[in-house]
C-alpha cells in the first residue's frame, strides 16, 4: 500500500473576525484550501478580498485585534493555529514564512544586506560560527541571482533595485528555513 504524502498546508473552514466598537467585521469567512508537496498556489483577488489576511492568519501574524474565530490551519498535518505565541514563533521562519510584496518593509535601511542575512542565520542556527554564517549569506545572495554577491554583501538596501531587494528578501527567507531544516 502506498501512503499518500500529507499536504504541506491545509486550511479548513477558516474565519477571521476583527472586533470593532459596535460590531464585528468578518474579514475571512469559511476559507478552505490544500497545497500538496511541490504544488504552487496563487491567490488572486481585488484589494481587500482577504489574500493578505489569509496569509497573515497562516503565519500567525494577524493584526490586533483580529483573531481566528473558527477553522483550522495544518502545516504538514500538524495543527498550528492553536499554538502558543512562543510555539508559533519557533515555527515562523523555520517552517513557514512570508515574502511580502514590498521588500523595503522587510529590510532595515540602516543595516547592510549581508548583516541582515547573517543575523537571520545566527538567530536560527545558534551554534554556527560567524565565518560560516557570512559564507552562507554570500551563497544565498548568489543562489537568488544577486550579481557580485561578495561585494553586494556590504551594500545597504537603498543601493539595490526593487527586484534585487526582492531577491534579498527571498535570501532572508531561505536563510531561516535552511538553517532550521532539522527542526
Amino acid at each position: 500500500m502506498i501512503q499518500a504524502k500529507l499536504p504541506v498546508l491545509e486550511i479548513r473552514h477558516l474565519s477571521v473576525e476583527i472586533p470593532l466598537r459596535r460590531t464585528t467585521l468578518v474579514a475571512l469567512d469559511d476559507v478552505s484550501l490544500t497545497i500538496a508537496p511541490g504544488e504552487i498556489l496563487g491567490m488572486v483577488g481585488e484589494s481587500g478580498a482577504g489574500k493578505s489576511m489569509t496569509g497573515n492568519a497562516v503565519i500567525g501574524l494577524l493584526p490586533a485585534p483580529g483573531r481566528i474565530s473558527s477553522g483550522e490551519i495544518l502545516l504538514s498535518g500538524r495543527r498550528i493555529d492553536n499554538l502558543s505565541e512562543e510555539a508559533k514563533s519557533r515555527i515562523r521562519g523555520r517552517r513557514i514564512g512570508a515574502i511580502f510584496q514590498d521588500p523595503l518593509t522587510s529590510l532595515d535601511p540602516l543595516m547592510k544586506i549581508g548583516e541582515q542575512i547573517v543575523e537571520t542565520i545566527e538567530r536560527h542556527d545558534v551554534g554556527i560560527s560567524r565565518r560560516k554564517a557570512e559564507a552562507r549569506a554570500v551563497e544565498l545572495l548568489r543562489e537568488t541571482g544577486i550579481p557580485a554577491p561578495e561585494e553586494r554583501f556590504h551594500h545597504y538596501p537603498h543601493e539595490f533595485s526593487g527586484g534585487m531587494r526582492q531577491r534579498v528578501v527571498i535570501a532572508l527567507a531561505l536563510a531561516a528555513v535552511d538553517s532550521g531544516a532539522g527542526d
